[in-house]
């Protein structure tokens, strides 16, 4: 039987950066959305505790989506872009050396398509052409795993994260709104536990974990915050 041709480690590498890229986006909205239930359920639950009006609870969790949203927004920001201009001075870096030394940085280009069970002539080979089409996007690659193409985006990130916050914020603002009164805390409750089930069971998912123990992470914890949220409420409440 003949053996089936395999795909050189290197071109691997570079396919796993692209999937890592996308996963890594998928990941922090799904995190953005858990963030935003949780902190506005615990926030809702606690003015709902307090014995408010229905007014002032609205206005209490509409001003949490925003603020919270926005601290969202804020934070990705200025995080991603601290990271990419990281990878602009380690590209720049990159750049410098190629302009110095380039046979050398073929020789170290080389070496690394070797060490992707390629054979050190057609490693050679491959490095030479991989050089004269972009010396600097093969380098940046194999040896530092940054796509240039792909460089992150603090403004995608910011927009992002605040839309996944809104998103799941709006689970138990929406909950809470529209049900009776009464029974508005349990029922946010039982939204809030479905809602986190599902974010701890995607983040898990993407990240290849146990989707079990994910999902009974995020639901104690949104659980946790709610019951003391709400305590402060009551006691709050009852001085006022």
């Amino acid at each position: 039987m003949a053996n089936q041709a395999s795909t050189p480690d290197f071109l691997e590498e570079d396919q796993s950066i692209r999937i890592a890229t996308r996963l890594n986006w998928l990941r922090a909205g799904v995190m953005g959305a858990n963030d935003g239930i949780v902190s506005t359920a615990g926030l809702v639950v606690g003015v709902a505790g307090a014995a408010v009006s229905s007014n002032a609870l609205m206005a209490a969790g509409i001003a949490a989506l925003s603020a919270g949203a926005m601290s969202m927004a804020v934070g990705e920001y200025v995080s991603v872009a601290s990271q990419r201009d990281s990878q602009a001075a380690e590209l720049s870096n990159e750049q410098a050396e190629l302009l110095a030394d380039p046979e050398g940085e073929l020789e170290q280009l080389s070496r690394l398509i070797e060490r992707g069970g390629i054979e050190p002539r057609l490693a050679r080979k491959v490095a030479q052409q991989l050089t004269h089409h972009d010396a600097l996007g093969a380098h940046a690659r194999l040896e530092l795993g940054i796509d240039p193409d792909e460089l992150v985006s603090p403004w995608h990130a910011a927009w992002a994260s605040m839309i996944a916050f809104v998103v799941g914020g709006l689970v138990p603002l929406l909950a809470i709104l529209l049900t009776p009164r009464a029974s508005a805390v349990p029922i946010t409750a039982a939204a809030v536990v479905i809602a986190l089930a599902g974010t701890g069971a995607i983040s898990a998912h993407l990240g290849g974990a146990a989707k079990t123990r994910a999902m009974v992470r995020t639901v104690g914890g949104g659980i946790a915050a709610m019951a003391i949220t709400y305590a402060i409420g009551l006691l709050v409440g009852t001085q006022i």
